[in-house]
């Protein structure tokens, strides 16, 4: 079998594997490297959901890229127009012919002796098996299942006799004109299906279980808009910082003043709902703001849909599935023409691959996650992961570059291998992820651990990251660097 040799392989070509590419080409120019993508497009996330309204769930000026300012007025973008910003950077930037598609990364095995990585992929348009070598190999597979949706086990629902559908997995025939239809689910896609699905259906149900915090937010920022005008090369980062700013602003302010946060999301829900409307039974967890992920919503879209009679919601359990809908615990039938599972996603840790380091399986579950990006014991090797309570682009970006800065370190020292080394193991740890999310319960012991202080924190917070990331040492506590030709026990073995 032929192995093709690149400095850096990077996994996955979404958002943040494009964006990691562009940083390598501009940073690390003398390092070759490639990009094996599963699917047979660029987007990630952004090509495989295809639901009705699917939008993001962050303003663009911070789940852009740094180094590609978002151009088009809206803040909260669909699905289609972030596919096509993402495609449009990995063609400007001459990324596209770096992209290996349908490859379909199964195993990495490192060689201390060798100093580099054998990856082995499969091809999903012909099944057969591929291999690389690499000296560096950097994960961008985000952190869910692709090939698979969440949907709990409802009783009789075998019984239901029209289609059921997970919106990660849109049909692109179904026609829902004119049907009556019951969303599950109370988290972000539900808040976007809901709404979107109304404007031609004869009726939409939005089915929770218990609420979830809304937020409604412009879907144009006015202010960006006046900046773009006056200030047009200035503008696309003095609203970044800003919405950076908001968010971090928001989310200190839930944790140390939930109540106040409560009583302003309620009022903002109260505001912009009919009169008399129970917003203390649909609009009020019994959580605090940000346990869970917040659902932001353009301009009101789902509490309009209410007001107008388009879209409801029912907070209740759900007893059964019947023939022709739901039959929920108090009694009350829900009729259906299509039931929608906006119940959640698989979390999948680096992409599902599995990993060796000099004979040894890794555990993923039982590493620590160094600086937020690298695993105990795994050497030459990095994920992006971004924030739970910001966008995902602004750690990723922080992450990409951190990376660039390694590589460059590694060849001014002469050093080949650099390998994080576990924290001492009487200290505690916690999950890498900080919601009470029912997805992250369902697989956060499946993720790497976290420590308590840095470098073994991911710390949710993007200033701080910048001084860690852009300019905190690389030869600090928590990594080792050593040159190639020496077998050396691994920290893994340890």
């Amino acid at each position: 079998m032929p192995v093709e040799h690149v400095n850096v392989l990077i996994i996955g070509a979404g958002l943040s594997g494009i964006g990691a590419a562009c940083l390598l080409q501009e940073r690390c120019p003398d390092r070759s490297y490639a990009i094996l993508e599963a699917r047979d497009a660029i987007g990630g996330t952004w090509d495989l959901f295809r639901y009705p309204g699917v939008r993001s769930d962050s303003d663009m000026y911070t789940l852009g890229y740094a180094f590609r300012p978002w151009k088009d007025a809206r803040a909260i973008a669909d699905g289609e127009s972030i596919r096509e910003y993402v495609r449009d950077t990995a063609v400007e930037r001459g990324v596209v012919e770096q992209i290996r598609f349908q490859h379909k990364v199964v195993s990495a095995e490192w060689s201390t002796v060798d100093a580099q990585w054998t990856v082995e992929a499969r091809r999903t348009d012909t099944d057969k098996p591929v291999r690389f070598t690499c000296d560096f190999l950097y994960a961008c597979t985000g952190y869910y299942r692709y090939d698979q949706g969440y949907t709990p086990e409802f009783p009789g629902a075998q019984r239901f006799t029209g289609p059921i559908v997970h919106p990660q997995h849109w049909p692109e025939q179904l026609d829902y004109t004119g049907k009556r239809v019951v969303v599950i689910g109370s988290g972000a896609t539900a808040v976007t299906v809901v709404p979107a699905m109304a404007q031609r259906a004869a009726q939409v149900t939005m089915l929770q279980r218990s609420p979830s915090y809304v937020l409604s937010l412009p879907s144009v920022d006015p202010r960006a808009e006046w900046l773009r005008r006056r200030l047009p090369r200035r503008a696309y980062q003095i609203v970044r910082w800003k919405n950076v700013l908001a968010a971090m602003l928001l989310f200190q302010l839930s944790r140390r003043r939930p109540a106040m946060v409560k009583r302003m999301l309620r009022r903002g829900a109260v505001e912009q709902l009919p009169a008399g409307y129970p917003v203390d039974v649909h609009f009020a967890p019994g959580y605090g703001p940000w346990d869970q992920r917040m659902c932001f919503i353009p301009d009101g879209d789902l509490f309009a849909a209410i007001r107008d009679g388009s879209a409801s919601v029912v907070t209740d359990q759900i007893e059964t599935f019947t023939e022709h809908g739901i039959r929920l615990a108090s009694g009350t039938d829900l009729p259906a023409d299509i039931i929608v599972t906006a119940t959640g996603l698989n979390l999948l840790s680096v992409g599902g691959l599995s990993l060796r380091v000099d004979g040894s399986d890794v555990d993923v579950a039982k590493t620590v996650a160094y600086k937020g990006m690298m695993l105990s014991g795994v050497p030459n090797f990095a994920f992006a992961v971004g924030y739970t309570n910001a966008s995902w682009t602004l750690r990723c970006d922080l992450v990409s570059g951190y990376v660039c800065r390694l590589l460059n370190h590694m060849r001014r020292g002469g050093y080949q291998i650099c390998t994080p080394v576990p924290p001492d193991p009487s200290l505690p740890t916690a999950p890498i992820i900080d919601l009470a999310s029912g997805y992250v319960r369902r697989g956060v012991d499946r993720m790497p651990r976290q420590g308590r202080s840095a470098p073994w924190r991911m710390y949710q917070n993007y200033p701080r990251d910048i001084l860690l990331m852009r300019y905190g040492r690389l030869d600090g506590k928590g990594i080792t660097f050593t040159r190639a030709g020496t077998r050396e026990r691994s920290a893994a073995q340890v």
